[in-house]
């Protein structure tokens, strides 16, 4: 297994992507921290993976609350005694065109999507570092490569997480690889909340492949990023859009 005996945490891991991810990283051998807002849906994601007879427990963060973070990380060393993994995955989508979002909205959408995961680093990378290992993946998006009408905040915020995903791996390594995911169009709950894969054909058209991506082909990339696998790639972020930003 790729991860035997590692310790990961993935925020926003009860539903869609990083739900994929939690419980692909239990297969491998990891034991995982399941992180959302709502207990329901992570006790679930908990009780699917232990039913596998794999390891993992739930803390209930909101990742725009700075307090939220450190309970995560005080929860998982007092479980588990270290932290090997990080998976940054939680964020927030935001439609509001330029002139129209409010300083409120631009604000909670940075917060969710790169404010936390700064704040989870630089709480998590002295343990990496004391161990002379670690390993953190990132969640962009192919918005961090291109901008389009609308969706003003969402796009800044993730062009900001694929550059802070280089600057953590500048400064954090040897020990401490950092790399980034940036997934295409994914059927997850945040697409069908905007009117689902059909609300998006554009982008099938566009892409080579055809289809929709599902969240097991973010966590299939995640658990390559996060082994031994991929020991020399450093600060990339990576596209997983069927070819659509190719």
């Amino acid at each position: 297994m790729k991860l035997e005996g590692k310790v990961a945490i993935v925020t926003g891991s009860t539903s869609g992507m990083g739900r994929a991810t939690a419980k692909l990283f239990a297969e491998e051998g990891a034991k995982v921290v399941v992180t959302g807002r709502n207990e329901e849906r992570a006790k679930a994601c908990v009780d699917d993976i232990k039913a596998a007879g794999n390891e993992a427990m739930y803390v209930i963060v909101d990742t725009s609350k700075l307090e939220d973070l450190q309970k995560l990380v005080d929860a998982t060393m007092e479980a588990y005694g270290t932290i090997d993994i990080l998976v940054n995955n939680a964020g927030m989508l935001s439609m509001s065109t330029l002139q129209d979002v409010s300083l409120e909205e631009w604000q909670n959408v940075f917060d969710v999507n790169v404010t936390s995961a700064l704040r989870l680093t630089q709480l998590v990378a002295p343990i990496m570092k004391a161990k002379g290992k670690g390993v953190i993946v990132n969640t962009a998006s192919v918005a961090s490569f291109a901008a389009h009408h609308g969706f003003a905040a969402y796009i800044s915020s993730k062009h900001a997480m694929a550059g802070l995903s280089k600057s953590m791996a500048w400064e954090l390594g040897p020990e401490i690889r950092v790399n980034a995911i940036a997934p295409g169009l994914i059927h997850t709950a945040m697409v069908d909340s905007i009117g689902g894969v059909g609300a998006l054909q554009g982008m099938i058209d566009n892409c080579p492949v055809k289809r929709a991506g599902q969240p097991e082909d973010i966590a299939t990339t995640a658990l390559f990023l996060a082994s031994d696998d991929s020991s020399f790639i450093d600060g990339q972020v990576i596209k997983v859009d069927g070819g659509f930003e190719c």
